[in-house]
């Protein structure tokens, strides 16, 4: 079961992660639906119990797509858990991964106060609106959609013109380098 956030995405999926007996961590376990050219990888503990020939975790750890892992480490015991269990009985990983994830939001380029406090009562706005009046509610998110539309080209072509290194786009966004560059290119082409 992975974790994400709407804001960080693919950038920071995390999940509770294997750690093999000697301490490193098992290549991704590929799992075959039989009835499919694609088949799902990963890396999540309840795969790693000694079946079907992949190695056995001894303990599990949160886990990050963005290469971060936890510190603390917790003990798996086959025997006490369910054979079809894919959720870890314990919560500290996924706890972890939230404290991760608030140090990736600390780092990130704040906003200004007025702005979030404004943002959050637009919300609340058309929360309300939408049970009130949702046709109303959707003239709204149309409008808000025009707006963030020509913002979101205007901000990438003003980055752009900054000649800011990709590293430092992707710290302010909380972003792998890759999904910071897709997410400028993506605004950019907004027409």
């Amino acid at each position: 079961m992975a974790w994400k956030t709407e804001e960080f995405g693919a950038s920071h999926e995390g999940w509770v992660g294997a750690v093999l007996a000697d301490g490193s961590e098992p290549k991704a376990a590929v799992l075959d639906a039989g009835s499919s050219a694609n088949f799902h990888r990963t890396r999540e503990w309840w795969a790693y119990s000694g079946k079907l020939n992949r190695p056995r975790a001894t303990v599990a750890r949160g886990a990050c797509s963005c290469g971060w892992r936890g510190e603390d480490q917790y003990p798996i015991d086959w025997g006490e858990l369910d054979a079809f269990a894919d959720e870890f009985p314990m919560k500290e990983p996924y706890d972890e991964w939230r404290q991760h994830i608030r140090d990736v939001e600390a780092q990130t380029i704040p906003l200004p106060p007025e702005l979030e406090e404004l943002l959050g009562r637009v919300e609340q706005q058309l929360y309300a609106l939408v049970k009130d009046a949702p046709l109303a509610a959707l003239k709204a998110v149309a409008a808000l959609e025009r707006t963030t539309k020509n913002i979101s080209r205007r901000a990438a072509e003003y980055a752009a013109a900054d000649d800011l290194s990709m590293e430092s786009i992707s710290q302010a966004l909380g972003l792998s380098q890759e999904d910071a560059r897709s997410r400028l290119l993506h605004y950019s082409l907004m027409r």
